[in-house]
């Protein structure tokens, strides 16, 4: 009975997401992530540690009020997070497309198009990755992502359903996906991939603002292997109700040593582009997890 309570209450919310008018919404989802955010030990201790480690040097530490500042700021861009989420299936393309002011780097992916062997994006948990690949669908390019699966099912194929009526396509994090995503990039898609946190914990160990956590390796593996081009990617929100994304450059990934030592350095290039791209608006990095082992 609890699932399905929890079922109806995502459907709930997000029905109401959709149909409260714009700014209203933003308002009060900014209004209430901010204060479940100082009422959640866990999540708020949990987001300074995250925060300090992109906004201090290493072996250094924050003042305390402007670390304070950043992590409200961080629940408020929650909270914005996730209203404008709901509110995407709502919006026409071409308001979508209206609402990106610019896409530097966008070349980057038309080039891995014409080159016929895909694109993968490895993306932070920054600002509104479903807003960038709502907007590639509004240029043609698509997206296919991965989602972790959610309990109950139902909940996860009411996120996938959301997910792909604005045009991204969505594969569940599973013991298929690997051989899936590589069909995908035979075919030339753009494959977008969350690579800030190691869900499955079997990820490669590199260097990340100054501390060893792992990383998944997919992104680098499945570039590897298949001669996309790869690339890092961040949908920032703003100014306003508007959004912006930056593609870096395509990362090296030329094969020259044993797979497992190509993986561990492409991954670690990976990791500084997605260090650079959340440096660019830390308050809009939204990973509420233990990151660091100094957590």
């Amino acid at each position: 009975m609890a699932k399905k309570a929890r079922v109806a209450l995502f459907k709930t919310v997000g029905a109401v997401m959709e149909a409260l008018p714009e700014r209203v919404d933003v308002a009060l989802a900014r209004s209430i992530a901010e204060s479940l955010g100082r009422r959640i030990k866990v999540r708020r201790e949990n987001l300074s540690n995250n925060l300090e480690h992109v906004l201090a040097a290493p072996g250094t530490h924050v003042e305390g009020e402007l670390l304070d500042e950043f992590v409200r700021r961080g629940f408020r861009s929650y909270g914005q997070y996730w209203a404008e989420g709901a509110k995407l299936p709502a919006l026409s393309k071409s308001t979508i497309y209206d609402r990106f002011t610019i896409c530097e780097g966008l070349e980057h992916l038309r080039e891995a198009k014409e080159r016929g062997r895909g694109a993968i994006v490895g993306l932070p948990h920054i600002g509104s990755w479903e807003w960038g690949g709502s907007f590639l669908n509004s240029l043609g390019l698509g997206m296919t992502a991965v989602a972790e699966v959610l309990d109950p099912p139902e909940l996860f194929e009411w996120f996938k359903e959301k997910r792909e009526s604005i045009g991204i396509r969505i594969e569940p994090l599973n013991d298929h996906v690997g051989s899936t995503l590589l069909s995908a990039l035979r075919r030339g898609a753009v494959v977008g991939l969350l690579c800030d946190r190691d869900l499955q914990g079997n990820g490669v160990p590199v260097e990340f603002f100054g501390e060893r956590v792992t990383m998944p390796a997919g992104p680098a593996t499945l570039a590897l292997r298949t001669g996309a081009t790869l690339v890092a990617c961040a949908c920032y929100a703003g100014p306003g109700r508007d959004h912006f994304a930056v593609v870096t450059p395509p990362i090296p990934t030329e094969r020259s040593k044993r797979l497992r030592d190509d993986v561990t350095r492409v991954t670690q290039a990976l990791t500084r582009e997605l260090e650079g791209l959340i440096r660019r608006a830390p308050e809009q990095w939204h990973v509420l997890e233990p990151r660091f082992a100094s957590s």
